[in-house]
């Protein structure tokens, strides 16, 4: 509720398989009013079930685009979906911002409430590509295209929120949007994905017994978004498996690194060994583009570094 009352445009990065996708598929739900989705939780008795909000949802999860001319089909093939689900006619606009334009002025129009926008891995498509610069620069351009039209349709927004593994720089993907608010290391929001000792202590409290408490914690809560003072968070991911599985493994880690990442560490000569002891100023973590990508960035906004 906090982040509904305080804003309207967010963006948030967190590692692969933190639970970014639920949020936004919550936050869809909420949006269009599924109130039986809700009953008996927290938010019930705190949401408006009465206002129903178009929602546009955008993502990038599927697939693995190498030219900007596929990246340009993607889009519109997700332009097309969210239109046929919110029952507009396609205006007739011949490029992907004119398009994204009229599908969020209609969907204002025709529904009588202000759009929610909801993007996903928002940038995959760069990553798929980061170690070939050109293809990468030729997608950041493609998406940039995208996430422009946000700016000028301010009057019909109620609210937006883009999630992604990295952190690009705005002015490389969101120039003119000046106000979104990135809110990746905010302390309000260091817990909004991932589990919280509160969170295994009650809501999972089930599935404790036979599992020793303090080596949950020393396995997989070792996620912190923020300074000592915020809370450290446990990898969904990791404790989901492990009380289905009841042995303790790194899931996670185990579930597939990225190739890109394993490519770009190698060509930098980093000794994995002792990046447990690398220091780094707080503003290297947020500095991230094609061409200027830190490698302290790299492995945070992955999820191989937290902060300590």
């Amino acid at each position: 509720t906090q982040l509904i009352e305080d804003g309207s445009y967010y963006f948030l990065s967190r590692p692969r398989r933190f639970g970014k996708s639920l949020l936004l598929d919550t936050l869809k739900e909420l949006f269009e009013a599924n109130e039986p989705l809700f009953r008996g939780l927290y938010i019930h008795d705190r949401w408006d079930w009465q206002t129903r909000h178009p929602v546009v949802r955008i993502s990038f999860a599927d697939g693995v685009m190498v030219s900007r001319s596929a990246l340009d089909t993607r889009i519109r093939h997700l332009l097309q979906f969210n239109r046929e689900r919110l029952g507009i006619e396609h205006s007739g606009a011949q490029d992907i911002a004119g398009e994204f334009s009229d599908l969020i002025r209609m969907a204002h129009h025709q529904h009588g409430q202000r759009v929610v926008v909801l993007i996903d891995e928002y940038d995959k498509p760069i990553l798929d590509n980061i170690t070939d610069a050109d293809v990468a620069r030729e997608l950041r351009e493609g998406l940039k295209n995208l996430y422009s039209v946000l700016k000028d349709a301010d009057p019909h927004l109620k609210f937006c929120l883009l999630t992604g593994v990295s952190k690009f720089s705005k002015v490389s993907l969101f120039s003119g949007l000046n106000n979104l608010n990135d809110i990746t290391l905010d302390k309000p929001f260091a817990p909004i994905c991932g589990y919280t000792d509160e969170d295994i202590d009650t809501v999972f409290a089930p599935e404790l017994p036979g599992l020793d408490r303090d080596q949950i914690r020393q396995w997989y809560n070792g996620y912190r978004w923020g300074d000592e003072t915020t809370p450290a968070v446990y990898n969904p991911f990791d404790v989901l498996l492990l009380f289905q599985k009841r042995e303790f493994r790194p899931y996670w880690f185990e579930s597939a690194t990225p190739s890109f990442l394993v490519k770009l560490l190698s060509e930098r000569g980093v000794f994995t060994p002792r990046l447990d002891r690398l220091q780094t100023k707080a503003s290297l973590l947020g500095r991230f583009d094609v061409d200027d990508i830190a490698t302290e960035a790299l492995l945070f906004q992955t999820g191989y570094l937290t902060v300590h």
